[in-house]
């Protein structure tokens, strides 16, 4: 029984109309491409946009963006050709299992779900850290004793709860609040561009990318990239490689439009619309990303920005206070989408794992009346509230990077593979320039994974070892497709 046993395409479409395992196809491609937006715009503008630029870029920080923007661009063309090719739940889990082979799949379910429930455990955080300044400035206030900043933060825990609890009624109903929300959030960004227009300094985009400096301490550390590690770099920020480490961290601010991509089973159309979801969610949010940090790092100098709370800080500092509170309010919302939809989509990797029985089956079972997967929903939701609730803000972004440019990096190698393997499958969205794009898109991921820290490499192979031991012991002797290819071959015999 090998460990690349792979599962059909015909056989993944298949297990989707299975009664116990049925998830309700609802969604259009209006509501696939406002669930993109929703978890993309959300912890890169209103959180990590002034740590970046403070720490790592400067004013370059918007080309930073860019350079993650254009990573995620060719990988979001490979996960629109799989997505819509196989629309099945797990995004880029079951994409590997037909194409890769059963350990790979496991690698990225395994990465898929650090990815997501870090993510929103991530978000929460700083969501937290908006809503508490958010009553401050509205009169109500906050204990800090269980504050963002408390051992405790139970304003996190709150939000996950809540917003779990309305993840496990129904994945519409959930997107309908997401809409809302959205436009909220959109609103606001759209008015801090406009408004921050008149408050740019030129002398604060003055040098657009600072000279390099040498990093605190001068030496190799565990916060060194590993990139200028092993290379003998002398660690530094700001520059060019200041750059692509900033690259490196806000790639965290795309995390999303992936998954997308995890809601594949539910879509009426999804030939058509995962396509469009996609890519269209990718692209206006990349926009959006480039004017607001322009903005910001014009209006404050980059090394006064304000690393937890940049907008509403960066409107105070030029007498705005008012703006502020519509801005901490507009974050409130933006980031509660984020965490509703990366919850979703844990949900749904998870989901498709137990389908599989890689994960026990019995997670899986869609609730008769909702159709979703309310046990897995409610156990995430749970594990991301402790996360939250109990981690340190600031220590998660880079681990959740890790895991999405990892799963990146195997989906795009998967697409040429695929082509060779199965040419005979009807493809609705094709990526163009095979195999050149996708090993390109691969290379980068690998390059920007190297720009992340050695400690967060340390505890990314932690993940893995544990992820491989669970497989070991349960998931590898528990698969479906193993026992069916045991039980084939038996009865051959």
């Amino acid at each position: 029984m090998s460990l690349v046993r792979k599962k059909t395409i015909e056989q993944s479409i298949a297990d989707t109309d299975e009664p116990e395992f049925q998830l309700k196809k609802r969604l259009t491609a209006i509501d696939l491409t406002v669930f993109g937006i929703g978890v993309i715009i959300g912890a890169g503008i209103f959180t990590l946009t002034g740590r970046a630029a403070k720490l790592y870029a400067g004013p370059g920080i918007a080309l930073s963006f860019v350079l993650a923007a254009v990573c995620c661009a060719l990988a979001a063309l490979c996960y629109a050709e799989f997505s819509s090719t196989v629309p099945v739940s797990g995004s880029a889990y079951t994409f590997s299992y037909f194409s890769l082979g059963e350990i790979f799949a496991w690698i990225i379910g395994w990465d898929l779900l650090l990815e997501l429930m870090l993510g929103a455990s991530v978000v929460a955080q700083g969501w937290s850290t908006y809503a508490k300044l958010f009553l401050e400035q509205i009169g109500l206030g906050w204990p800090d004793s269980i504050g963002p900043d408390s051992h405790v933060n139970v304003l996190a825990m709150l939000l996950v709860l809540v917003l779990a609890t309305l993840a496990t009624i129904g994945i519409k109903e959930s997107l309908r609040v997401n809409l809302v929300l959205v436009a909220i959030k959109l609103f606001v960004v759209l008015f801090v561009i406009i408004a921050g227009l008149f408050y740019i300094k030129g002398s604060n985009l003055t040098p657009f990318i600072p000279d390099s400096v040498p990093a605190p301490g001068g030496h190799v550390e565990l916060t060194t990239p590993l990139f200028q590690a092993i290379l003998g770099f002398t660690p530094s920020t700001f520059g060019i490689m200041g750059l692509v480490s900033g690259a490196s961290l806000v790639f965290f601010a795309f995390i999303g439009f992936d998954v997308v991509a995890t809601t594949a089973e539910e879509a009426k159309n999804p030939q058509r619309d995962l396509p469009r979801g996609i890519i269209g969610s990718l692209a206006i949010c990349t926009v959006l990303y480039v004017l607001v940090c322009i903005v910001i790092t014009g209006m404050v100098k980059y090394s006064d920005i304000n690393g937890e709370a940049a907008l509403a800080e960066a409107f105070k500092s030029v007498g705005r206070g008012g703006f502020a509170t519509l801005i901490s309010a507009g974050a409130v919302a933006g980031l509660t989408t984020v965490v509703l939809t990366l919850m979703i989509g844990a949900a749904r990797v998870v989901f498709a794992m137990s389908r599989d029985h890689l994960m026990p089956k019995q997670l899986g079972k869609t609730h008769p009346k909702w159709g979703t997967p309310y046990r897995l929903t409610i156990g995430i939701g749970v594990v991301v509230a402790l996360i939250a609730g109990l981690t340190p803000i600031g220590k998660l972004e880079e681990m959740v990077n890790i895991g999405t440019l990892a799963a990146f990096t195997l989906v795009s190698i998967a697409v040429p593979l695929l082509r060779r393997s199965r040419p005979d499958i009807q493809r609705s969205f094709r990526v163009p320039g095979n195999p050149v794009i996708p090993i390109l898109a691969a290379l980068i991921c690998i390059y920007l994974m190297l720009n992340l820290s050695i400690e967060t490499w340390i505890r990314f192979l932690v993940w893995m070892v544990l992820g491989f031991a669970l497989y070991a012991l349960y998931g590898y002797r528990k698969s479906r497709v193993g026992i069916e290819q045991k039980t084939g071959e038996v009865q051959k015999a």
